[in-house]
């Protein structure tokens, strides 16, 4: 995984970012909308996680495109345009099948930052937003996030000792590999429910949440996260403006109908690109910059 420039940033703003981009990404069936918002963060989520991750995201990505393309024709028989019947009589409509197209991009979309989310909000940044605001459900939260990870980094390692001793659930006939991986699935069970309750004694024994508790933190709000907030905000002012006065408006019921293509459609449209490929092209730049610093020595 490369270095993150942009998870470099003020929590603030990287929180600030991923709720206007997730929220626009949810409320916004617009084809447009979601296509640019969906590269914009697949650029960013190959960037973060390496080229590996491109085979793995896209058998993810067709799949769940296609089936709800597929499964919502079957549900909803809305639109004007009739294409055919199926055998039990209900309707299939050209405005039924794309908007589950556009539906399984979104879901995709949607899916795909938050798993950015999950990579560049870490559990400190969290709690250093939320823990004056809600500390319980803050640590909580923190905790589910870092849960996953410890948790196939935990399980590897009982694996793995397993199998030394013949254990594994490589290892036997099929009885046998069920008995060794409900083995297996206690020592997890036990080492989740320990580390939990060695977590909250800990912030406990911290006076995490209590009144007056002071906080160490690294982060400071400096002039560059001033600069990508001013960005943040006339990217997101201009999108706002956009989807009020509704220059980027799509229905897809009755009738497939989409707002004209004015100038002011158009810049709406920029600022969203802007707005969605912003992460990527900082790491890209500082990626350029710091070559072009070397190629200098």
């Amino acid at each position: 995984m490369k270095k993150d420039n942009f998870g470099s940033f003020h929590p603030v703003i990287n929180f600030l970012y991923f709720l206007m981009v997730l929220g626009v990404s949810m409320f916004m069936m617009n084809p447009i909308f979601l296509a640019i918002s969906l590269a914009g963060g697949l650029l960013y989520y190959i960037y973060l996680k390496g080229k590996t991750v491109v085979k793995t995201t896209f058998y993810f990505v067709i799949p769940v495109f296609l089936i709800s393309a597929i499964v919502n024709p079957l549900f909803n028989h809305q639109g004007v345009t009739l294409l055919f019947y199926f055998s039990t009589g209900n309707p299939v409509t050209l405005e039924s099948i794309i908007y589950g197209m556009a539906a399984g991009l979104m879901l995709v979309t949607v899916i795909n930052w938050f798993s950015c989310y999950q990579v560049v909000m870490t559990s400190d940044k969290f709690i250093y937003l939320f823990g004056k605001i809600i500390p319980a459900m803050s640590l909580v939260f923190s905790m589910v996030l870092r849960f996953v990870p410890k948790f196939k980094n935990q399980i590897k390692k009982v694996s793995d000792a397993q199998k030394c001793i013949g254990r594994d659930v490589t290892n036997g006939n099929i009885l046998q590999r069920a008995g060794h991986g409900m083995k297996i699935l206690s020592i997890m069970t036990t080492w989740a429910l320990e580390n939990s309750v060695e977590t909250a004694d800990s912030m406990k024994s911290r006076g995490y949440g209590l009144r007056g508790r002071t906080n160490f933190s690294i982060y400071r709000f400096d002039s560059r996260d001033r600069i990508l907030l001013g960005v943040l905000a006339v990217t997101g002012a201009v999108v706002f403006w956009g989807i009020i006065a509704e220059k980027v408006s799509f229905l897809y019921y009755p009738m497939i109908t989409m707002a004209p293509l004015t100038p002011g459609a158009v810049f709406c449209y920029v600022c969203y690109g802007i707005l969605c490929f912003l992460p990527f092209l900082i790491d890209i730049w500082e990626e350029i910059k710091w070559h072009y610093l070397r190629s200098r020595i």
